[in-house]
């Protein structure tokens, strides 16, 4: 009798506990009208984890200890949206977004409220119970953070009240300005490369597989449209929603404003011009839309965007400063990107000092020179860049900017194609680190626990300088690195040396040729078989290839013949790297050659087993709908792309007719 009198009292706290911490994530991100101490929530939280802890019986998957995240997930899941989650259009002029709203009926009215520069995210709940986070990925499909999402403290796991059967929110997951300084002036004290601005900062957390570690970043949340909503007696229209999801603890912006003209539009988009810096976090404009949900569903959406909703975007903010260096930076596939180095100015709320350049054609069109007084804008606030020059402020000093000849990091050569230079050797330091990333990732070799802090240390300590040392990696070798101890170390080992039989299309992706991805590698593996048959191949051979243009059959051809590369597949094949393709391919008649897209929900296959298979019989899977597409496969609520087949005339097939044509 006792234990069980205890056991209720333990159970009654820990429910007390947590009420007590729901309430106050109620008040500070709802109500705006914080009641409890940072100090006080921590040492309830502190005392939940310990009951919980002690106490496994009571656990709840939606207590508010769940925010603390829990162990690193193995990776995202890709899932489709049963609603489409489409772009917004922009207006960048106060009389195109007049004119819209002449063209949607003139006097209809709307809704206006900040647009905020964050990630978006698609919140699914049922009967009132969070059942999953996925970001927007491609519109139709994204990946599955609902592990992340659970940390973010503006999110409820449940919602309060009468909650609808099914409810989802689609809204932007954001980091407060005060966090991002935060987290920079951390990473600049560790010797980290800085965050290039808070949305960047924001949707790298969201990647990591450690929801701890995006349970510290502070990240927030604000919603701002629906999905799929089953909700018996649900409001008529997006102001009247706002306000009832807010009831239900679903944070959203208290900015809206309703306005019932155009001129109250333009004095919304205007007068919230002046205060957005003062909201403390990124805002880059204004989303305008129709009230009524009867009506958007009247006006409807094109392919790409809904014809009710707009964007207004607030113009860049520009500033004059000197000009003083130009140096080439050098990315993963090469490029040599132009960088300026600038006397500081404050533009948008931050100190700048660099900026971009595009290119050289982009630099000799404008007449850039070094010492040159330039004009600087953020692109889109977050990007800054030089837009032009005061030619009038010259005294003859100013020097043109000659590009370089060779790599400015390796010395290699360089190559100018179209508006942009190339190193081109495969082996440079500079592109090296980040490929060994990309070789190592799920997609190309699928080396599992070789991510990218790893790989930093393996390169900074000089353990790989090629491709090959990761297959000559010891268990000794790495014990000495930060995070591995002998269990972790042989794991590693080991998912190297299973990476050796992954057949020769993903060592192909793997190593970073410039033009050829995974979808173009499959195509080359699929007609030579092996190194030695496409090392006979010539450039036109290559064009004979499905989708192959004279610039990728020649980088190809260049790449497998140059010293460089030839020394790469070379080494791969000395620590026994497969250089094979491991798929038997069937040649089928009606799937060869053919450029197919699968949209909608499908009842007898996973997307990635159906793409793999149809690849196999020698088609091509890509992700947009286009003259060139053959086949649409559609599914349960097919959305644009089927749209968009059938305003093409491309051939539409159900799962009926492709089950068919698979067993013919």
């Amino acid at each position: 009798m006792r234990i069980i009198l205890y056991n209720m009292g333990i159970e009654n706290r820990i429910n007390e506990v947590r009420t007590l911490l729901e309430q106050a994530n109620f008040e500070y991100y709802i109500d705006a009208m914080p009641t409890m101490a940072d100090s006080e929530y921590d040492s309830l939280m502190g005392e939940l984890l310990e009951l919980e802890e002690k106490n496994p019986e009571f656990l709840d998957s939606n207590s508010p200890s769940q925010r603390v995240g829990g162990a690193p997930v193995p990776g995202f899941e890709t899932v489709t949206h049963l609603v489409p989650m489409q772009s917004i259009d922009n207006t960048y002029t106060l009389s195109d977004l007049q004119l819209w709203h002449e063209k949607i009926g003139g006097s209809i009215e709307c809704t206006c409220d900040p647009k905020i520069d964050g990630v978006a995210i698609s919140l699914r709940y049922e009967n009132g119970i969070l059942m999953s986070g996925v970001t927007r990925g491609d519109g139709e499909r994204g990946d599955d953070v609902t592990a992340q999402v659970k940390t973010i403290r503006s999110i409820p796991l449940k919602l309060r009240g009468d909650a609808p059967k099914v409810l989802e929110v689609r809204g932007e997951i954001f980091m407060p300005n005060s966090s991002f300084e935060e987290i920079n002036a951390t990473r600049e004290k560790e010797g980290e490369q800085l965050f290039a601005n808070a949305r960047n900062a924001t949707a790298g957390t969201l990647k990591s597989l450690d929801p701890k570690k995006v349970a510290k970043r502070k990240l927030a949340f604000l919603a701002h449209g629906k999905g799929e909503v089953q909700w018996d007696g649900a409001p008529d229209t997006w102001a009247a929603f706002t306000e009832s999801i807010r009831h239900f603890g679903i944070p959203v912006s208290s900015q809206l404003l309703i306005c019932k003209t155009a001129d109250e539009i333009l004095h919304a988009v205007e007068g919230f011009s002046s205060r957005r810096e003062a909201m403390g976090f990124a805002i880059d404009g204004m989303v305008i839309r129709v009230n009524a949900f009867a009506k958007q569903s009247e006006l409807g959406a094109t392919s790409k965007s809904p014809r009710w909703c707009i964007a207004f975007k607030y113009p860049a903010e520009r500033a004059q400063t000197k000009l003083l260096e130009v140096n080439w930076q050098v990315g993963k596939n090469g490029t040599l990107t132009p960088r300026a180095t600038m006397e500081p100015i404050h533009l948008a709320g931050t100190t700048v000092q660099h900026a971009t350049l595009h290119n050289i054609d982009e630099m000799h069109r404008k007449d850039i020179r070094v010492g040159d007084i330039v004009t600087v804008e953020k692109a889109g606030e977050i990007i800054p860049q030089v837009v032009g020059v005061k030619e009038c402020e010259r005294d003859g000093s100013q020097v043109p900017v000659v590009p370089p000849s060779s790599c400015p990091v390796c010395d290699g050569p360089v190559e100018k194609e179209g508006p942009k230079l190339y190193c081109v050797n495969p082996e440079c330091p500079a592109q090296f680190r980040e490929k060994v990333k990309w070789f190592s990732a799920r997609a190309q070799m699928n080396i599992d626990g070789l991510g990218d802090k790893v790989v930093d240390q393996l390169v900074d300590v000089g353990l790989v300088k090629h491709f090959a040392d990761l297959y000559r990696l010891t268990a000794e070798d790495l014990l000495p690195l930060e995070g591995f101890a002998q269990k972790s170390a042989d794991a590693l080992v080991s998912a190297i040396g299973e990476s050796k039989l992954r057949g020769f299309a993903r060592v192909l992706s793997g190593v970073g040729i410039r033009l050829v991805g995974r979808a173009t590698s499959k195509v080359i593996a699929r007609k030579y078989n092996n190194f030695k048959l496409l090392q006979r191949a010539t450039v036109e051979d290559f064009l004979a290839l499905n989708d192959f243009g004279l610039i990728t059959a020649e980088t190809l051809h260049k790449a497998i013949h140059s010293e460089q590369g030839v020394e790469l597949f070379s080494r791969l094949a000395d620590e026994g790297v497969l250089l094979e393709s491991t798929e038997v391919l069937s040649g089928d008649p009606v799937f060869d050659g053919k450029v197919i897209v699968i949209t909608g929900t499908l009842e007898h296959w996973e997307r990635k087993q159906l793409t793999e298979e149809l690849e196999q019989r020698g088609a091509k899977v890509t992700g947009s709908v286009s003259k060139k597409t053959d086949i649409v496969i559609a599914g349960e609520k097919a959305g644009s792309k089927l749209k968009k087949a059938q305003e093409l005339g491309v051939e539409v097939w159900d799962e009926e007719q492709l089950l068919a044509s698979l067993s013919g």
